[in-house]
């Protein structure tokens, strides 16, 4: 909201929605809320009988505002998610679909079929199975896969993100959402959801609260809430007799009035907007969650399972270091390096010839492009040195890299370069009639019992052929990933990296990044039977995903979070949808829902220790005239029993609007054992509900004895 949690544009906007909750079969779903309207209506027949009474008058009008008050809590909470639909439904047009006929295709057997070709059709008419082709300027009509093609596509209607996105047919990069724009290319899309249903369509169903379903947390504190109402309104029914055998009658606006401020109104007004500020929390950081219940369990989860790749490394190995054999200098090696992997498109190749520019400032050739590490990487930026550095190379044959020979390298008059897999230059050099040193294997061997990579460089000159040293690749860490690994273990929840790596490598890589565990060489299987282990030990877990081999294992995880660059299958699986694919984001989720439990148990804390502070505001002003003894039990020195239940309703109103913001942004939390997070908020909230009342409500009574004629 960006004119903050009390704007008065997001204020008028939802007081209307705030009157529509008034209707009582709206309000029933909230017991406590709705002993209050009854308590309103009852109070009000009652002024109206006696239009002389001020006091009814002014009681009744603090009861209908603690029930508006109530009603806009959660009208403000909506009113965000709501404007956040209205932005998602910029991405909704009526579009047009271009749907392949002819035999095979999805229009055979339909009138108009028959050679190979396309139709116009509304978006809304395209089923389940049909085939879209879309090309560039085209709105993606409808959720679906790419099965024949690639291109460029601008999903910032979704995601926020600016940045367009590559989408190609086959692996994990398939899946396209409806509403989103070709950019480039052409690509055929077989559709996978009826119209209506689409992934936008479902967004803007769950963060306006169409599809918001109470967790069993919110079903079990609103249980607790209704039983307690019921124990206060039996206790105060039964009142009134003892009240008039002692000769202290009390009237039912009074009684209503002692009602109202002892039933834990402040948390039962603010239970609902804390469970959607919640999951509009999720919204605003580009993720969505199906369902309250799946914020609920990220609060309680203990086990987090994180894939290696993307998520605690930066996704591709990268050169690490220069390794030169004996007698040779770290500076040819890197030249040689740097020659033997420019014919090396993959991002390991590249990330050799970015570090011999960083380290020994050595440049491309002319017109070959500078490589750059991954987003995030120490050294990514920096000045391109290249320039008057790079040789021509103009009688160069470059041989590029291949899975069949796993290396690639140079050859010029002068000179033979290659570089790659250990196995693969060392039998190159022994073909030229050279030899590698013991201390090459040497080296090759430390790097692979360290976890990384090693990869030979050979080269064949006038000298003859001989291996000049070792590239050492290694997975690299995330920035920061340490740190909030250490951070969730004082959360209590155990780290488990995921990874198909061998298990030395992935040992290597577990210790550096600082996880608790680590599973090797992991299957689709591994990872149902790991999660499964965790659940029967009576642990929630949590895991990201976005390969259709990942379904079966974020359906069974507790917390499945599918990435939106995935699949449809791991999508549908998941119970919650990261719209921007960043992996490490599950850590924020967990942090998300431990904020949202431990502000409804917070602020249960304040409401029930607010209950007692009015106790003694309103008991002692009933029955102070017949037993006089009361009057030591007031300790706030009230000004009158009037003056002090009318102060004790107003403040009873006024606390909750007070208390809106932090339930709409939740209590901060930090990292904490449990005793030590109970210590904090019975100390914080539960002090704070006790002495809060005392100083309001004294300092409302002052207000009120100060309007001549009321005190």
């Amino acid at each position: 909201m960006g004119g903050g949690l009390f704007d008065p544009a997001q204020l008028v906007r939802s007081l209307p929605e705030a009157l529509r909750k008034l209707d009582p079969r709206v309000m029933v779903t909230s017991p406590v809320m709705f002993v209050v309207e009854v308590g309103s209506v009852l109070t009000t027949a009652l002024a109206v009988a006696h239009p002389g009474d001020w006091f009814g008058w002014v009681i009744t009008a603090w009861l209908w505002l603690t029930v508006v008050f109530a009603n806009l809590a959660e009208a403000v909470a909506e009113g965000r998610g709501k404007a956040q639909a209205a932005t998602l439904r910029k991405a909704k047009t009526d579009s047009v679909a271009r749907r392949l006929t002819g035999p095979g295709g999805p229009g055979e057997g339909r009138p108009g079929a028959g050679e190979p070709g396309t139709e116009t059709v509304p978006g809304t008419d395209l089923r389940v199975g049909d085939l879209v082709v879309c090309e560039a300027g085209d709105l993606i009509p409808g959720d679906g896969d790419v099965i024949e093609g690639v291109a460029s596509v601008d999903e910032s209607a979704i995601t926020g993100e600016s940045a367009p996105v590559i989408r190609e047919s086959g692996g994990d990069r398939s899946a396209v959402t409806g509403g989103t724009k070709v950019l480039s290319d052409r690509v055929v899309v077989r559709i996978t959801t009826k119209p209506g249903e689409t992934f936008i369509d479902r967004m803007i169903a769950l963060v306006e609260g169409a599809a918001r379903q109470k967790t069993p947390n919110e079903i079990a504190l609103g249980i607790l809430l209704a039983s307690l109402t019921v124990v206060f309104l039996l206790a105060v029914v039964t009142l009134q007799p003892f009240a008039v055998y002692a000769g202290a009658e009390q009237s039912l606006t009074v009684l209503t009035a002692l009602l109202v401020c002892l039933i834990p109104t402040t948390i039962g007004a603010l239970l609902s907007a804390i469970g959607i500020a919640g999951m509009d929390r999720l919204v605003q950081r580009n993720v969505l969650a199906t369902s309250g219940r799946a914020v609920e369990a990220a609060g309680d989860v203990s086990t987090l399972l994180l894939d290696k790749t993307g998520t605690i490394t930066l996704g591709d190995r990268q050169a690490a270091a220069f390794v030169p054999a004996p007698g040779v200098a770290e500076a040819a090696l890197a030249e040689a390096a740097r020659l033997g992997s420019l014919a090396d498109e993959t991002p390991e190749g590249r990330s050799v010839v970015t570090l011999a520019a960083e380290r020994h400032g050595l440049g491309a050739p002319a017109g070959h492009k500078r490589p750059e590490r991954p987003e995030g990487q120490k050294g990514a930026e920096g000045p391109d040195r290249s320039e008057g550095r790079a040789e021509e190379l103009t009688d160069a044959v470059f041989v590029p890299f291949t899975a069949q020979t796993r290396m690639s390298g140079v050859d010029t008059a002068r000179v033979k370069v290659r570089k790659g897999a250990a196995g693969s230059v060392c039998a190159w050099v022994e073909q030229q009639g050279g030899t590698v040193g013991a201390e090459v294997h040497r080296t090759v061997a430390e790097i692979s019992e360290a976890g990384g990579t090693p990869l030979v460089v050979g080269i064949e000159d006038g000298e003859g052929a001989r291996a000049l040293g070792v590239i050492h690749l290694k997975d690299v860490i995330k920035d920061g990933m340490g740190e909030r690994f250490a951070e969730l273990r004082r959360m209590g929840i155990r780290t488990v990296m995921i990874t198909g790596d061998n298990p030395l490598t992935a040992k290597a890589i577990a210790d550096e990044a600082g996880v608790d565990d680590f599973l090797a060489e992991a299957t689709p299987e591994d990872k149902m039977a790991l999660i499964r282990r965790e659940q029967a030990g009576g642990r929630l877990v949590a895991m990201t995903g976005d390969g259709t081999n990942d379904a079966p294992a974020l359906a069974q995880a507790d917390v499945g979070v599918a990435m939106n660059t995935g699949t449809s299958a791991a999508k549908e699986a998941g119970n919650m949808v990261d719209l921007d694919s960043n992996p490490t984001k599950l850590i924020e989720i967990v942090e998300i829902g431990k904020q949202l439990l431990i502000t409804r148990g917070a602020l249960t804390t304040f409401s029930i220790a607010n209950d007692v502070a009015k106790y003694f505001a309103i008991i002692p002003a009933m029955f102070a005239v017949a037993y006089p003894g009361l009057d030591k039990l007031n300790i706030m020195g009230l000004s009158s029993p009037q003056s002090a239940i009318l102060s004790a309703v107003i403040f009873n109103a006024l606390i909750i609007i007070a208390l809106v913001p932090l339930a709409l942004r939740g209590v901060r939390y930090r990292p904490m054992s449990a005793d030590r997070m109970l210590r904090r908020n019975l100390g914080i909230y539960g002090l704070g509900g006790l002495v809060v009342p005392f100083v309001g409500i004294k300092l409302i009574d002052l207000l009120i004895t100060a309007i001549p004629g009321v005190g």
